[in-house]
């Protein structure tokens, strides 16, 4: 066998390394699922083999779960063969419960993360020992690309730790790390590192038993199952709470409580079964199909660098200063540090420079107190830092991000400044949100060194990163800058110039629509609901405070001065104006749509004054309600993908997989369609664009689609079709 390797000892005990050939990581892939039976009939039938241990043979983990390409590619290469589909998504669920009940004992010892199809291999063994490593995840989150898990973690996490704990832990994606996990259930025993082979030989030793919980006769659901008094309310319950995470947004989440809550009702053998056939279900969903698409092949193209200029030798940033040492800067600076850069954190004062670096510093105590940093490695990445007011301190920069207040004064000043320290090739990069990276540009000596690289916040926790081009960047600054992004372990998207860019002026329309309905006299309440019923994070008000209501006010000034005659104020820009200037700024100062001084949060009285309420949705027993609700949740994510088109149209964007990601990853549009792109492919042009043209007829050009649109409406084309990445690439 290519991907596993077996040593059996004088006891008798057979060690099973786990190394796909080729790969820094273990995963599932069509050729191991094909070996999988192999190595089952092994353990079997060998008479020298009185049990196993399955163990990674790499140092990066144990199994980071299917390939995903090759799962959907096996399954739906049956051109929709319900039985080919079938027997495909059975091939990896028959193994395991194969290797359960092979008659010989079997133990996992996991000495990396487990996520996944990798957990659910060591669900298929008799035994789970787990090194103490914080670093170490185990958890099943394919409900995070639209899937559940498929290899038998619906029936065997239910009958391990009951419906209700398999149901949170499996509907939200949840990892464990390894001492939650043996407090949960999950795993048996948790080892010190290099300790877990050992104790599960000795395990197997001491007379371990080949039978799993669950074909045991005496065996009971913990907590019962559908027809038990206690276990009734988990389904009676968790379908209201399912319908609250996913708005029926997620065809997997409802597949999921239906194969629990049938599975729990039969044997295992069947169950398994059951199981598979609502993968399979789920696996041929538009909805799975887009975001497999997206949240998984194309970020994985996309973190390798697959829109890199090619023939640009690769670079390796060592020392990066960022400008601005505040909420944005601080944070950039600790993803940089994590990554090893030498960081210089800039400000117009050492006790602004001092206050960013303690947030890196914050930051780094929370890793420390997880277990996720020795206090040898948390002291030598602090150090990393350099909080200063001194540009001197730049020089020997690789590159400089300047995180300054959004004031194109302001930003001229500090890139004049900056670029007297660096040396040629040096590349500076503005985090700016707005502004367009061209007219910044004309305060360089050197344009073809300037680029736009827009974080996102909190830094920390987004991981998309906006590459910019002006007129004048060239291929080498666009290469660098990539490779930092890379090192960083954030996801890149390269657009070029435009005021907003692409996610920030997408984005606002989502903002804008709420206000053009809390204009219209819709209730704010009914607002934010529906918005999140699209599928989006939270409602367009909400989201407008989280933003800053100040901010929006200050990029509308800016954008007035910047284009004259030609500016037309954006929808609720009086409302918004009126609540700045009587010091309602959003979440930030706790005043702004909402007031955030009580738990939860209330809409503030004041503005029924601003924009009062006088339409409503009819009850839901009067016919047309839901209709209601569907018109307001269309013109929410229309608004958006009309925007997104335009884009493409004028050039900002040309690669489907970075439309659709940076889409999701950046404003959090809803994930269920696997972006913007792939929402109107999945609508149909044709259907898109009429729409588009009844809701441009009713509510304004705003809705107005390009002639692009039209164009492949009549060709009958799509965006992934006409427009096919190796296409863009070229």
């Amino acid at each position: 066998m290519e991907n596993f390797k077996i040593d059996i000892d004088a006891d008798g005990i057979a060690v099973i390394a786990f190394d796909v050939p080729g790969r820094s990581m273990n995963t599932l892939t069509s050729a191991v699922m094909k070996e999988i039976p192999e190595l089952v009939e092994r353990i079997k039938t060998d008479e020298t083999i009185k049990g196993a241990v399955i163990t990674s043979g790499k140092a990066s983990g144990f199994c980071a779960g299917a390939d995903l390409g090759d799962m959907a590619g096996g399954v739906l290469s049956g051109g929709g063969d319900l039985q080919k589909a079938f027997d495909a998504g059975w091939a990896l669920n028959g193994a395991f419960r194969a290797l359960e009940t092979c008659g010989k004992p079997v133990a996992a010892a996991i000495n990396g993360l487990a996520l996944g199809g990798g957990l659910e291999f060591t669900l298929a063994c008799h035994y789970r020992v787990v090194e103490n490593d914080n670093k170490i995840q185990l958890g099943l989150p394919e409900i995070k690309v639209g899937l559940f898990p498929g290899g038998g973690g619906t029936q065997r996490l239910t009958r391990l730790v009951g419906v209700q704990n398999a149901m949170m832990a499996m509907s939200e994606g949840k990892s464990f790390r390894p001492n939650d996990a043996k407090g949960a259930g999950i795993v048996h025993e948790v080892v010190e590192k290099g300790q877990s082979v050992e104790a599960a030989k000795a395990w197997i030793k001491n007379g371990g038993k080949a039978v799993q919980p669950w074909d045991d006769k005496s065996f009971k659901l913990p907590g019962g199952g559908p027809y038990h008094p206690a276990g009734i309310q988990n389904f009676m319950v968790g379908n209201a709470m399912l319908r609250k995470q996913s708005y029926g947004n997620y065809p997997a989440v409802v597949n999921l409580m239906k194969a629990v809550y049938e599975g729990t009702q039969v044997p295992m053998d069947a169950a398994l079964r059951i199981e598979t056939r609502y993968f399979i279900k789920t696996l041929m969903t538009p909805q799975a199909q887009a975001m497999i698409r997206s949240l998984f092949l194309s970020k994985q193209e996309l973190d390798k660098g697959a829109v890199r200029p090619a023939g640009v030798p690769k670079s390796d940033p060592k020392k990066v200063s960022v400008l601005g040492a505040g909420m944005m800067g601080a944070g950039i600076a600790y993803v940089q540090v994590m990554a090893g850069i030498e960081t210089v954190l800039i400000d117009q004062t050492q006790e602004a420079a001092d206050k960013g670096k303690a947030h890196v510093e914050e930051l780094l105590k929370k890793r420390l107190s997880r277990g996720q940093m020795t206090q040898e490695k948390y002291d030598a990445t602090l150090a990393l830092v350099t909080a200063t007011t001194d540009y001197d301190h730049i020089k020997g920069s690789d590159l400089v991000i300047e995180a300054v207040f959004e004031n194109r004064e302001i930003k001229a000043d500090v890139t004049k400044r900056a670029e007297a320290q660096l040396v040629e090739g040096a590349v500076f990069g503005s985090n700016t949100s707005t502004l367009p990276i061209t007219g910044l540009a004309e305060a360089s000596v050197r344009p073809e060194d300037f680029i736009g690289i827009h974080f996102f916040s909190p830094v920390d926790k987004m991981m998309l990163v906006e590459i910019i081009l002006g007129e004048k960047t060239g291929q080498a600054a666009i290469a660098k800058a990539l490779d930092y992004v890379l090192k960083i372990k954030k996801t890149p998207i390269v657009v070029n110039d435009s005021r907003g860019f692409y996610t920030s002026r997408c984005f606002s329309t989502f903002l804008m629509e709420g206000m053009a309905m809390l204009e219209e006299g819709y209730g704010p309440a009914l607002i934010d609901n529906v918005g999140r019923m699209t599928g989006m994070p939270r409602g367009p008000l909400e989201m407008h405070d989280d933003v800053a209501l100040d901010l929006s006010y200050k990029i509308a000034k800016q954008t007035a001065l910047d284009l004259g005659d030609k500016y037309v104020p954006t929808e609720g820009a009086d409302i918004v104006a009126k609540m700045v200037e009587g010091g309602r700024y959003g979440r930030k100062n706790g005043k702004g749509f909402y007031d955030y001084d009580t738990k939860p949060k209330t809409i503030w009285k004041g503005l029924s004054e601003l924009a009062p309420t006088t339409k409503g949705i009819d009850a839901p027993e009067e016919p047309g309600a839901f209709a209601q609700i569907d018109e307001l949740k269309t013109r929410l994510l229309y608004r958006q993908a009309v925007e997104v088109a335009r884009c493409w149209a004028e050039g900002v964007i040309d690669d489907p997989r970075e439309a659709d990601l940076g889409a999701i990853l950046g404003w959090g549009f809803a994930p269920w369609t696997g972006g913007p792109i792939s929402m109107i492919d999945g609508i149909g042009l044709a259907k898109f664009v009429e729409t588009a043209d009844r809701l441009a007829a009713t509510y304004g050009d705003r809705f107005k689609v390009p002639e692009l649109l039209r164009d492949m409406a009549a060709k009958n084309e799509t965006f992934y079709g006409r427009f096919a990445p190796e296409k863009a690439a070229a």
